[in-house]
Formats: C-alpha cells, sequence, structure tokens
C-alpha cells in the first residue's frame, strides 16, 4: 500500500511546529561543529522558500537564535541550506564578486524513487510504499558501505526526505573542502548506472571481459540477494511482456534471445524467478568465451536493476542547495527525518511522524502545575520527534570530538 499523503500543512500549523518543535540548536551545532559561532554558520547560506513560491537567497544568521527569529518571522514552507562563502551571504550585495565565492560544503547525494519508475512494479511516480522502499535501503546500504570504506568518512547523516527519497550529509572535514571538480571525480566513481530512457544497457564499468573492479565487486555481492528477494520475487519484474523484454535487451547472444523469447511467449505465466532461471540454464550451456561474456552480463543485470541510482548533479557542486533536515514535505506533512543506514531495512516512511501529529501530542500533554519542577525542556522531547532529534545529536557529539582534537593538535604544534 502506498505511503499516503497526510493533510496538507497550513501557514499556522508551520508556525506553530517552527516556534515550538523544529530543533534549532540541534541544526546549528550540527553545521557550525562547536558550540560557539564559527564561520561554518555565520558564512553559510540559507535559502528560503515562501508561501505561493517566494524563493528567497543568500540569508545569513549569527547563531542558532537569530535563525529561529528569521524562520518564525517568515514562515517558509521549507528552507535549504547552501554553502559556507568567503563572506556572509546576507553581505553578498556589498562585496565583490570576486570576493565572493563558497569555500566549504558537506558532500551530499540525492537518491530518488522516481528513478527506479522503470523497474518498480508496486508503484509509480510520487507514490512509495514499504515494498519500493527496499529500492533506497539496498541503495543506502551500498552506498554508506562505499563511502566509509574506500573513502573513509565517518560523519555520514541520512535523512528521509519525506516522501519519496533520501539525502545524505556527509561533514567531515575532508568531505567539507572538496572542490567542485574533486566532486565530480568522487561521483563519477561511485556512478554505475548512466544513460538515458533509450538506452537499454546502463552499466558499463569493467574493461573488455575482466572482472568487476573491487569496489563494484563488493557492492554485486551485496546486492545478488536483493536481486533474488526484490526484483525476482517482490517486484516479479520480468512478469509482464514489457518487463521481460527489457531484460532480453541486456542478454548479448542473439540464439539465447530468440530461444528464450519463444519460451516465456508460449508461457506468459511464467513467474520472474523461472525466467531467470531460464537465462541462468541457457549460460550454463554455453561454453567458451561466450561463456565468460554471458557471465559478465549477468552480473551486469543484477546490477543495472539494484545499483543506488544518484542525482549526481546534487553532488558535484559546492553551491547546491538542499532541503534542511527536519523540514516539513508540503505535500506529505512528514517531517525529514535522519535515519540510520544499520536499521535501514526496518525503515518504513509511512511510520515517520507528520507535523499535525505532533502537534496534537504536544496539545494532549499536560501543563506542569505551579510549584511542579520548573527545568524546560525543548518541546521535541515531549513529542515522537525526540529520537529522531537524539540521533542528530549523537551525530553532532562525533562531529564536535573531531572539532576539540583538530584543535588540541594545532595547540600541541604550536
Amino acid at each position: 500500500m502506498a505511503v499516503p499523503d497526510a493533510e496538507p500543512t497550513t501557514p499556522d500549523i508551520m508556525l506553530a511546529f517552527y516556534r515550538r518543535l523544529y530543533p534549532f540548536k540541534s541544526i546549528f551545532t550540527w553545521l557550525n561543529h562547536e558550540h560557539a559561532p564559527t564561520k561554518l554558520f555565520t558564512h553559510r547560506e540559507f535559502a528560503f522558500t515562501l508561501q505561493g513560491d517566494v524563493y528567497l537567497r543568500y540569508n545569513s544568521f549569527s547563531n542558532a537564535d537569530e535563525l529561529k527569529k528569521q524562520v518564525c518571522t517568515l514562515n517558509p514552507t521549507r528552507f535549504e541550506i547552501g554553502p559556507v562563502y568567503s563572506a556572509r551571504p546576507r553581505d553578498k550585495k556589498t562585496v565583490r564578486p570576486a570576493a565572493f565565492s563558497p569555500q566549504l560544503r558537506e558532500l551530499v547525494f540525492d537518491i530518488d524513487m522516481t528513478d527506479y519508475d522503470s523497474i518498480r512494479t508496486c508503484c509509480s511516480g510520487a507514490d512509495i510504499c514499504k515494498r519500493c522502499w527496499t529500492f533506497i535501503s539496498a541503495a543506502v546500504r551500498v552506498l554508506d558501505r562505499a563511502l566509509r570504506d574506500q573513502f573513509g568518512y565517518k560523519h555520514l547523516l541520512w535523512v528521509y526526505s519525506g516522501r519519496r527519497g533520501i539525502h545524505l550529509w556527509i561533514s567531515d572535514r575532508e568531505a567539507l573542502e572538496l572542490t567542485d571538480e574533486q566532486r565530480r571525480a568522487l561521483v563519477g566513481w561511485l556512478t554505475v548506472i548512466q544513460g538515458g530512457k533509450e538506452m537499454h544497457k546502463k552499466v558499463n564499468v569493467r574493461m573488455g571481459l575482466k572482472p568487476l573492479p573491487p569496489s563494484i565487486a563488493s557492492a554485486y555481492k551485496m546486492l545478488l540477494p536483493v536481486f533474488h528477494d526484490l526484483i525476482l520475487e517482490d517486484q516479479d519484474c520480468f512478469a509482464s511482456e514489457e518487463g521481460w523484454q527489457a531484460l532480453l535487451h541486456l542478454i548479448p547472444d542473439k540464439d539465447i534471445v530468440r530461444s528464450l523469447e519463444d519460451k516465456w511467449e508460449d508461457d506468459p505465466k511464467r513467474s520472474s524467478e523461472d525466467k531467470w532461471q531460464d537465462v541462468e540454464d541457457e549460460i550454463e550451456r554455453k561454453k567458451g568465451k561466450g561463456s565468460a561474456i554471458l557471465n559478465a552480463a549477468k552480473e551486469d543485470i543484477v546490477l543495472q536493476y539494484t545499483y543506488p541510482r544518484l542525482d549526481a548533479e546534487v553532488s558535484k557542486h559546492r553551491n547546491h542547495l538542499l532541503k534542511a533536515p527536519f523540514c516539513i514535505h508540503p505535500k506529505t506533512g512528514r517531517v525529514c527525518v535522519p535515519v540510520d543506514p544499520r536499521t535501514i531495512d526496518k525503515f518504513d516512511p509511512a511510520r515517520v511522524p507528520t507535523v499535525s501529529q505532533l502537534l496534537n501530542e504536544l496539545d494532549k500533554l499536560a501543563l506542569p502545575q505551579a510549584g511542579e519542577s520548573a527545568e524546560h525542556h525543548a518541546d521535541w522531547e515531549r513529542t515522537s520527534l525526540k529520537p529522531y532529534v537524539e540521533m542528530l545529536d549523537k551525530h553532532v557529539m562525533g562531529l564536535m570530538e573531531e572539532t576539540r582534537k583538530s584543535k588540541q593538535k594545532m595547540d600541541l604544534s604550536w
């Protein structure tokens, strides 16, 4: 069942959310890496989308309170976070153009369910359900492993986009300092699926008949069970004629293609599992060089149907803006919450709290009586938003520890 869109958000609901629930302090320390404001925050661009699609760029703030005050004044439908510039973005009009350029930016990735529309059979377009979320969870596991093992990054924050996708923010200092050229190279290294709708074969990662590069071979091992469980069983991707024709386009042997076409036309109810077994049986019968070509094609097919599909443009440029964590998706009313990659398979988009749900939770809570403990807690602590903010705060603690260590090293070097 597709995740239902919640009631549309209203300006009053959004204002109550920003005033009472949005974790401005946590967002500040996440971007700033320490308690006292630094250029990582003060020179950071924030862009606001207002009611009626008015777009305000190049806003910047001195601290979390200033950000909260402006957000509550403007009451945007959402806001986005950009790079750290060489000058304060709000001063852009008064500084020379040459003195205003992006300096630092988290390395970001965006995976969107619509890029899987040609494969998934349970939903299409903006719809998403627990079943097709498996495409996203497989992508998260592969990408998270690759970025940690191959590039050594540690500070990865995965954030549900509120509807049909997921964003990744990498805050390691080395990631922040990457140039646009380095970002392009890194994304190129991680990109396996390439080509538009008119291209049948979208995987071209090997030299001739050589084995898959080690990094992709590692992903292939992770994805093989996903291919069987998701593509063959759950989605039954090769059940329809359109589905199995797409598969045959990826087999580089005309005789096998003809043989399978005849067999599957005679037995239209044949399942995807049975059809894949037919493919494997045909490859098994081949000997010599033809066998190597077909085995390579078989691996490429698994990758084409399961490997992460990246929106490369999001990752290539430092000045790209990305929606801030904990914003509200205007169509679903769901909060853009952090997600733990270790438990991504259990994550269910339909269970993510909506803004109306959170405000209802607050309204049901009795206000403290006079004389009771006056200790103040942020309102989010008293709602189902709490575990998600705590997940961000735990992530921030790692960043702050890293900053503390690097400052200690600098002190010692003096």
